[in-house]
């Protein structure tokens, strides 16, 4: 029988001959990432009575959370990070002036297939987008493998999703993954390895791709994982040098469950307030009155998200009332819109441009809710408080129906305005 991709890179990390699913192994990261969260870590670590990480060429830390800090607390915290990274010698450390974390660890070539990353996110499952077991862990085993440079973690079962079909006008990536976590539920893939395969997923662009893995973990899922390619190794030549191989599943690999899903008539996809799995056809709640529309985070902030806003509202102003925020992902992906003009279009269409970084998905700072409001929000959580008002909604879209509702001021379906 067969190994899955899970079985053979923590087979590979372990430096066992092989395991199996269920299995506890103890491995050591190629990769730990952390970000805002790091000077909390840090205390945990001092409280090991260790003095120095044990490899501070592993860790990378990208500010991201809340930048430019909103308050003195958030100014006070990334101070002590940036005096721990000075202290420890951690070379791999991005500032307020970079983006997200789950889109600078790729483009500064940290993620290539067949490594293991851990991180103090629990969407660390996007790097699984370039065949990386990648996974989000707590801020304590953070602290635990800066001082040990090891972690026990349970081999996972592996569902495999085929997804095939043609792509419906209308439908993105983010209604294929909204439309998968809706049907199984929140817990549907509990600590599994979600394998996505299929026709359409060998077409998809890697930022797709990135958005499928980057939500796996909203149906519980440890890590998410598209086997790499010829896109993969296309994307991957401009970003990094560095030497890698490609784990797959064996072609006899044993599968916990296949699920096959065919999205030909898929309809666009919403989130509901206030679970991610409750997910409903854009029909069923088109016409619903919205107060703020974001596009950005790491779900849905790169170029081609942007540029599927742009095309939509070029020539166009978004409604009276309604306060369109667009987050770039990255620094790179702000500078690359400027320069292709995307983010002209999206100004003049009445859109504020915001600084590259999580922006309001936390509800930190930067746009977040009032008690009653509504948004529509290109990110992965919509829980209640979430973009700092308990008595708020956030409905989840892909960035095609965030910026065509936008122009209504309420939740709109896409495809009639492509007729």
């Amino acid at each position: 029988m067969g190994k899955t991709f899970a079985e053979k890179i923590l087979a590979l990390k372990s430096g066992k001959e092989g395991v199996v699913t269920g299995e506890i192994v103890t491995v050591s990261p190629d990769i730990v990432m952390s970000h805002d969260n790091t000077a909390a870590i840090a205390k945990k670590f001092k409280q090991i009575g260790i003095n120095k990480v044990k490899h501070p060429e592993k860790i990378v830390i990208p500010l991201d959370h809340c930048v430019p800090a909103a308050t003195e607390k958030y100014a006070v915290n990334h101070k002590e990070i940036r005096e721990f990274v000075l202290e420890q010698k951690i070379e791999n450390f991005y500032d307020i002036n970079i983006g997200v974390c789950h889109q600078v660890l790729p483009e500064k070539g940290y993620v290539i297939p067949g490594i293991l990353i851990l991180g103090a996110d629990s969407h660390t499952t996007t790097y699984g987008a370039f065949g990386a077991f990648s996974a989000g862990i707590g801020r304590s085993e953070v602290a635990s493998i800066w001082a040990t440079d090891e972690i026990w973690l349970r081999v996972p079962e592996t569902i495999k999703v085929n997804i095939e079909g043609d792509m419906p006008p209308g439908a993105y990536p983010k209604d294929i993954i909204l439309h998968i976590i809706g049907d199984l539920g929140a817990d549907g893939a509990l600590y599994r390895a979600v394998e996505f395969s299929g026709k359409v997923i060998r077409e998809m662009d890697i930022s797709g791709r990135m958005t499928l893995c980057n939500m796996a973990v909203e149906m519980g899922a440890k890590i998410g994982y598209v086997e790499p390619d010829d896109k993969t190794i296309q994307w991957l030549a401009s970003r990094t040098n560095r030497k890698y191989t490609i784990i797959k599943s064996d072609a006899d690999a044993e599968f916990e469950k296949i699920i096959n899903y065919d999205i030909s008539d898929l309809e666009p996809q919403i989130s509901c307030p206030h679970t991610v799995d409750n997910v409903k056809p854009v029909s069923s709640v088109a016409g619903t009155k919205i107060n703020q529309a974001l596009i950005g985070t790491c779900t849905n902030g790169r170029i081609d998200d942007l540029k599927i806003a742009s095309e939509i509202l070029r020539g166009k102003k978004i409604s009276n009332g309604v306060r369109l925020l667009v987050f770039p992902a990255s620094m790179e992906v702000f500078a690359q819109a400027m320069e292709l003009g995307i983010l002209q279009e999206l100004v003049k269409s009445g859109a504020v441009i915001m600084n590259p970084g999580c922006g309001p998905c936390l509800g930190a700072h930067e746009g977040a809710l009032a008690p009653g409001e509504v948004c529509l929000s290109t990110a992965n959580r919509n829980f209640k408080g979430r973009m700092g008002c308990k008595e708020a909604e956030v409905y989840l879209a892909s960035p095609a129906i965030v910026a065509v509702s936008s122009l209504y001021g309420e939740i709109t379906d896409i495809r009639g305005d492509l007729k």
